[in-house]
């Protein structure tokens, strides 16, 4: 079986980029999609919030995902939910089974990697005690409430204050559950700003930085936990231990980018991010495999997702072009029969910024940057996280020689937020190689 283009995975990552290779003239596009339904990770969050950059709208969850889905169907590309993708090799042979295709080897002209993440688990946290029920995940636990309408308990702690964790703060207690505590490690949170405040703050719920879990009580169910606070080497003080009894433990300690694929492709990794290393397409180190959304690099913003998915799905279309060009030109075949805006795409094609090879570093304040390499001599936008809270920030893109070729001043900065610096093509002329350097200079 041959297909130009396939996605893997149909949740907001893989939509966006099969609409937006669609619209670049792709048409032999292929979905696989692991779920019942497309959507992802967006059917489980009924909360608003979504789609005001992408739309100009607030929307929840499934009302974004439904646009995307809906975009999908009026364009008439092919989904194949159910479907479990075994391989990806780096020669673009992508191998999945389907319930209803069977065991199946698809031959691909380009392949765009759209997993998602899965949440970091008890046994990688490593809490002493038993194991008794009563310990989820934010994310197992909002699917427990949100999609099969059952409640996990009544009395919870929550430990980690990353956005889900937030949001399942409030969930529970407009459920009628009793949140005792949010527990977070790190002397700052991890969440948006605006989670803190509509989803702790409204509800008067405790926030206790720079605290963990160390102790789980309970055989048969959870009957309390203990937390202590913690040093600046994340260690627990001995004498700051707390008792509470809860029924419930949610765990909200992280996202990890599902690259098991990509693993497997032998497609180098970013220790940083946990996802590929990828140029300003989004492509990564073999040719035409790209990656984007939250395998790539864990967002905070699905509308973010949805910009980085288009421009994977736009460079998709131009590998796919420009392949099929060469193809063409090698058995020497004509262009007549194809319509007007096919050549015009191709003409678009030959006008393409020529190739440099620049690596983007980071000053460990800026703890990563995607991409984070340059192929093209053009205007890239940067996405970045920051390694702790700054005030009174500049963040500096410099060139090997010296040369400052951007700069973005900020208030403030803080890891659970991520931000963006603009790289301007007209900036790097005369570059083909080298690196550019991220510092941050801030106010001590």
């Amino acid at each position: 079986m041959k297909c130009e283009l396939v996605i893997v995975g149909a949740g907001p990552a893989g939509m966006a980029a099969a609409v937006s290779a669609y619209d670049a003239g792709i048409r032999d596009i292929l979905l696989l999609e692991r779920g019942e339904r497309e959507g992802g990770i967006l059917l489980q969050c009924i909360h608003n919030g979504f789609g005001l950059h992408r739309f100009g709208e607030e929307l929840t969850g499934p009302e974004y995902a439904a646009r995307y889905a809906d975009m999908v169907r009026e364009r008439g590309i092919r989904v194949l939910t159910g479907t479990t993708v075994i391989s990806v090799s780096r020669d673009r042979r992508v191998t999945a089974v389907s319930r209803t295709e069977g065991y199946m080897t698809i031959e691909c002209g380009a392949v765009i990697l759209a997993m998602g993440c899965r949440e970091r688990p008890r046994g990688a946290l490593n809490i002493p005690g038993f194991r008794p029920s009563g310990v989820y995940t934010a994310g197992t636990a909002q699917k427990l409430v949100n999609i099969m309408g059952i409640m996990p308990g009544r009395e919870v702690v929550i430990l980690g204050s990353g956005d889900i964790g937030l949001i399942m703060a409030r969930r529970m207690t407009l459920e009628g559950a009793r949140v005792r505590a949010v527990c977070e490690l790190l002397p700052y949170s991890g969440g948006l700003a605006r989670n803190i405040e509509q989803c702790l703050n409204d509800f008067q719920i405790p926030l206790k930085l720079s605290h963990t879990v160390t102790g789980i009580h309970g055989r048969g169910r959870l009957s309390g936990v203990t937390i202590s606070e913690v040093d600046k080497s994340r260690r627990p003080i001995p004498g700051t231990e707390e008792y509470i009894p809860c029924d419930t433990l949610l765990l909200s300690c992280g996202l990890l980018p599902e690259n098991e694929l990509t693993k497997g492709a032998g497609i180098t990794l970013d220790r940083v991010t946990g996802g590929a290393v990828v140029d300003g397409g989004r492509q990564c180190d073999a040719p035409g495999i790209f990656a984007c959304g939250n395998v790539l690099h864990v967002h905070d913003l699905v509308d973010y997702v949805s910009e980085e998915a288009a421009l994977a799905g736009e460079s998709a279309a131009e590998f796919i072009k420009s392949t099929r060009k060469k193809a063409e030109k090698s058995a020497g075949k004509a262009i007549g029969g194809r319509t007007t805006g096919e050549i015009a795409n191709d003409a678009k094609a030959d006008e393409i910024p020529p190739d440099v090879d620049i690596k983007i570093t980071t000053d460990g304040r800026v703890r990563y940057t995607v991409p984070q390499r340059l192929r093209r001599a053009e205007d890239v936008r940067l996405y970045f996280r920051v390694s702790d809270v700054f005030r009174g920030a500049t963040v500096l893109a410099t060139l090997s020689d010296g040369r400052v070729i951007a700069k973005k001043k900020a208030l403030h900065l803080a890891p659970g937020e991520m931000e963006t610096l603009l790289l301007k093509g007209k900036d790097l002329a005369g570059v083909s190689s080298g690196e550019i350097k991220i510092t941050l200079e801030a106010e001590e």
